[in-house]
């Protein structure tokens, strides 16, 4: 957009320097606990503390710090998004998460945690690479673990910086520097950056540079340390969403009857013509809403996908992507952006919902809306498959491993469990009524589902008369993302920097060189991270179930046989690694031709991760069976007596 342009609409009232002061303290007790982390950290030894925590992690800081960092921006971004886009179906979507607790704490955590000891492990490949005394084990952990890592990386950071755009979008300095940043894109001509929203790329430097800032210097400790408070931030925005909403609706029972008489939008395409030829550009805001009428009178509102331009001495355009609404109750209430009356919009191209359109109750039934699916978003094979990934496929993520190699003692694990699965039942319920009703509050958000969490926060902060506390909700889904880009990000920088560099190429490195590349390696794959995802997909979530299951694939069999079967060896372990990565990426190859998307192939309606689990524990097993048995003295130091000894004492053989 050319900076000198029209622009025919108003920004969104309800923009509040009040906020953005709330979320600055926020921010400014994040980078406290960071500097005060670093000060700690001086008095101990670098690795072990910077990338475990010298594991003594207590009750509320191993319980927050787990539970924190489960709770990504996946959890409050894009698993909102899904919630408004599909309706109540997401509460049994997202019921097996409730188990994730029990089943990851209680399944793993007190065993991994003496491995890790006896190892003396810091990372993951760490204790493969240790229990089989075998580098090439922990090189190929070190690979896959960096590979999926970095896909969930990208979800977080299009997740904070979609909500720093919502946080300053209507805050005066701000729009001039968009203006300046997309005048910038257009001199540099490089097609990859102007492709990217410029109020995006400008928040998403923003946040990258502040995560990347707290969590290289802070480390693990800092990282638990904003975890606990950041926990704590999350179940208060969430409660005050929920009271303040529910006030506002009318209570559950008046917002559910509401629910029922929608039916799902439609998307189309419309052509725009204005009374007059402007001498310059005249530029249509993105999210922009327009009134099309039938023999005068309104017919429905349209609400434009991206910024569009009609080009100076143009009086039209065309092809313009927009969404419809179809349910008589929204139509009536919303209002056209006031400068735009002047543009007669025409519809040209509409295309229903693949299951639910013209359905009133859609949204409180299974399976679901779906803009693409004939069969619905949600069926009954694919609501099981969930049910049990959630749990199984926490298991097997590597970020929580790391957390249970850090606990103090098993009063400690013990305890955590109950606390965890009460804070998520705080959390995941809550928001499934949160934005169910969020469809009557802030109408329109399938052209940018991602966004709907800062946008309902802020609509509820304008309601309540107080914008300050927009940034205090804003707060609670920023807590999420960057409670789990600083752990994803020391996940990734000590899988380079301990398994790769340390162990491989220059194993005498000093504390003072390990130190300087832990930090260097961190801000250069926050930065790869924050280029990677400058055109990010419409739903972050299908980057955090492809990450999930991809690492539960890979490592969940894996790990369990190696911590529990003895005869387990490392030409098994990385047979059961690679193979659940490759049926992962067979299955996303498949899915991607079949559906044009980023999306796993369902084989026969079941999730992706349950082909990965099967394939990856058959190949392990199997290749072990076949293969030599570790020393015995690696068995016996993590097994105690030698299981071949026990064979063949065994009478009769």
């Amino acid at each position: 957009m050319e900076g000198n342009a029209i622009e025919l609409s108003t920004p969104a009232a309800g923009a509040s320097n009040a906020a953005l002061l709330t979320f600055g303290v926020y921010l400014a007790l994040v980078f406290f606990l960071a500097w005060l982390s670093g000060r700690v950290r001086r008095r101990r030894d670098f690795v072990s503390e910077y990338f475990l925590g010298s594991r003594n992690l207590g009750l509320w800081a191993f319980a927050l710090t787990f539970a924190a960092t489960s709770a990504s921006g996946g959890s409050f971004m894009g698993f909102p998004s899904l919630i408004y886009t599909h309706g109540w179906v997401m509460a049994l979507w997202i019921a097996g998460y409730m188990a994730v607790p029990l089943v990851t704490t209680g399944f793993l955590a007190k065993r991994i945690n003496q491995v890790a000891r006896r190892a003396k492990a810091v990372t993951v490949p760490d204790i493969l690479r240790a229990r089989f005394g075998s580098q090439g084990v922990g090189l190929v952990a070190t690979a896959i673990l960096v590979f999926f890592m970095f896909f969930y990386l990208l979800a977080q950071f299009k997740a904070g910086s979609s909500i720093l755009v919502t946080l300053f979008g209507d805050i005066p300095m701000f729009e001039a520097a968009v203006v300046r940043v997309a005048v910038w894109q257009q001199n540099l001509g490089w097609s990859w950056l102007s492709a990217a929203e410029p109020d995006f790329l400008l928040c998403l430097s923003v946040f990258a540079g502040a995560v990347i800032l707290y969590t290289a210097y802070g480390g693990f400790r800092a990282v638990v340390w904003t975890d606990v408070m950041q926990g704590a931030v999350m179940v208060l925005g969430v409660g005050i969403m929920l009271v303040l909403l529910l006030y506002h609706l009318g209570g559950l029972e008046r917002s559910t009857k509401r629910l029922a008489a929608m039916t799902p939008p439609e998307h189309g395409e419309v052509t725009l013509e204005m009374m007059t030829v402007s001498e310059r550009p005249v530029a249509l805001r993105k999210g922009s809403w327009l009134e099309i009428t039938d023999q005068g009178r309104r017919a429905t509102m349209a609400r434009t996908k991206k910024l569009t331009v009609i080009p100076a001495g143009m009086s039209r355009a065309e092809n313009v992507e927009v969404l419809l609404s179809t349910t008589p109750e929204e139509i009536a209430s919303l209002q056209p952006d006031p400068l735009t009356r002047p543009i007669r919009v025409t519809v040209t191209e509409r295309t229903p919902y693949g299951w639910g359109a013209g359905m009133k109750g859609a949204y409180l039934k299974a399976p679901g809306p779906d803009a693409v699916s004939p069969i619905g978003f949600l069926s009954l094979s694919m609501a099981f498959s969930f049910f049990l990934f959630w749990p199984f496929a926490g298991v097997g993520q590597p970020s929580n491993m790391v957390r249970q190699m850090a606990f103090r003692d098993s009063r400690t694990l013990r305890h955590s469990i109950v606390l965890v699965c009460v804070y998520f039942s705080l959390i995941y319920f809550p928001l499934v009524i949160i934005f169910c009703g969020a469809r009557l509050l802030v109408p329109g958000m399938e052209i940018e589902p991602d966004r709907v969490m800062p946008e309902t926060a802020h609509v509820l902060a304008d309601i309540a008369g107080t914008p300050w506390l927009a940034g205090l909700i804003v707060a609670a889904p920023f807590a999420a993302v960057m409670s789990s880009v600083d752990s994803f990000l020391l996940m990734v920088s000590s899988g380079l920097v301990r398994d790769l560099y340390q162990r491989n190429i220059n194993p005498s490195a000093g504390e003072r060189t390990i130190k300087r590349l832990t930090y260097g390696v961190t801000v250069v794959v926050g930065l790869a991270a924050a280029v990677a995802v400058l055109n990010p997909p419409q739903y972050l979530q299908s980057l955090i179930v492809f990450a999930t299951g991809g690492l539960a694939g890979c490592f969940l069999m894996p790990m369990v046989l190696t911590l529990f079967w003895p005869r387990t060896s490392n030409a098994g372990v990385i047979a059961g690694m690679l193979g659940g990565c490759a049926v992962h990426l067979t299955l996303l190859m498949v899915g991607y031709q079949v559906h044009g998307r980023f999306q796993e192939y369902e084989l026969w309606g079941l999730d992706p991760f349950l082909w990965d689990v099967a394939g990856s524990g058959i190949l392990t097993i199997a290749v072990s069976c076949f293969t030599p048995w570790i020393p015995e003295a690696l068995e016996r130091r993590f097994f105690g007596e030698s299981s071949r000894s026990r064979i063949e004492a065994t009478p009769g053989d």
